[in-house]
This record gives structure tokens, sequence and C-alpha cells, in this order.
């Protein structure tokens, strides 16, 4: 099956190596979530926001190394019906943006989301994604890329991002990165704007993922 082309994954080509760079991130990302909890064989797991996008190495990493395929259940907006195939027993579902999820209230025991909280639009919709990952499971785990690294993930671009939101945006419009130009598509986060967006009664945890002593990836898990 010739899988499609995810928009998520247009511009990470352009740095060398950078797949390796990105695995090497993300598996710090699983290691600390399974130090956290520790996961068995009869644990539900939830992972919301899987891709169609199959040919780079960190692509859907978590399925990759998760040791118990048959119980993942995994979501996303593009089409993950490829991951069925690959891994027996586990099982995706497609949903789009912006609307609940369609699970029960604490039907997981886990949900696991990297790098989908940052294209989930304006702070309302920040917080609505956060709160339904909240409601369908009794632990969560949310990871994203640092608004501060000195490296933008999304367009290799380096620094241009520090600037003040509607100039990096106005700067992306018109250009080869203009997917990136809109909220709804790039909303980065420092660990503050991602605690903030939590229900403020949750007792949430963070940790900071580092790449080469700077702050890359930022970890809100509840336990």
């Amino acid at each position: 099956m010739e899988l499609k082309k995810s928009p998520f994954y247009s511009n990470t080509g352009d740095i060398p190596f950078g797949s390796n760079i990105s695995m090497h991130v993300r598996k710090k990302i699983f290691a600390h979530l399974m130090e956290v909890y520790s996961p068995t064989k009869r644990t539900k797991i939830l992972d919301v926001g899987v891709t169609c996008e199959d040919s780079h190495m960190e692509s859907n990493f978590f399925e990759k190394l998760y040791p118990f395929k048959g119980q993942i259940t995994c979501v996303g907006t593009e089409d993950g019906s490829h991951l069925v195939k690959k891994y027996e027993g586990l099982k995706f579902q497609i949903i789009k943006a912006g609307e609940m999820l369609p699970f029960k209230d604490r039907e997981f025991d886990i949900v696991f989301s990297n790098a989908v909280v940052e294209h989930t639009g304006d702070v309302d919709g920040q917080r609505f994604f956060i709160s339904e990952l909240c409601r369908v499971a009794d632990k969560v785990f949310v990871s994203t890329p640092y608004r501060w690294f000195p490296m933008e993930t999304h367009t290799c671009l380096p620094l241009l991002h520090f600037l003040p939101k509607n100039i990096f945006r106005g700067i992306l419009r018109g250009s080869r990165y203009g997917f990136w130009a809109y909220e709804q598509n790039l909303n980065l986060l420092s660990m503050r704007d991602l605690l903030g967006i939590f229900p403020h009664e949750m007792d949430v945890k963070s940790k900071n993922i580092r790449l080469a002593g700077f702050i890359s990836n930022i970890i809100a898990y509840t336990l």
C-alpha cells in the first residue's frame, strides 16, 4: 500500500540526519513514559496523533517501541490504518480535529500524545484537546517541542520563532513554509503554556528532554 505524504513531515528532511536526531529524542520521551508508568500487557493505552506517514524512522514511533502492541488503540486525523496491518492486535480509528474523542470516560489506563498539542489551534483549542485526553484515561502523558529550542523543528529554521508569533507567522506566510504560518497548524508552547492548559485542579508533573544541552521537548504527565 502506498502511503500519503503528511504535511506535518513536509520540511523535516531539510536537516541532515534529522530523522536519526528526532528518533533519539523520541526514544528519550518513550523511556520516560515507561519509567513513570511501568505498563504491563494488561494496560490499555491510547495513542493520540498517529500519522499516515511511515517513511521516516520516527514516524509512529510509539507503535514501533511499545512492547504490548495488542493493547494499543491509536487515533489520528490522518489515515493510520496501515498500522493495523503492521502490528497484530492494534486498533485504529480516524478522528476529526477539534471534536470529542470517540471513547467513554476513563476507557483507557494511559493516554499518550506526542507532538500534537501544538497543532490544535489557539489556547482554547489546546485546552479542549487536553481536557479530552484527561476525560478518556486515568493517566495522561503529553509531549511537545519546546517553544524556545533554537531550531524550530517543523520548519527546520533557526531562531525565527523567537520573534513575536505574529511576526514569525508573517514571515512564513507566502513562503515554502506557509502551512506553518497559521495558528491552527502550529502554536508552539513553553512549559508554562503546557502546564497552564491542563485543568487547574490536576496535579501535573513535568520533564524536560535535552538535545545538545538545550531543552528540545517538554513533557507534562499525571500520576
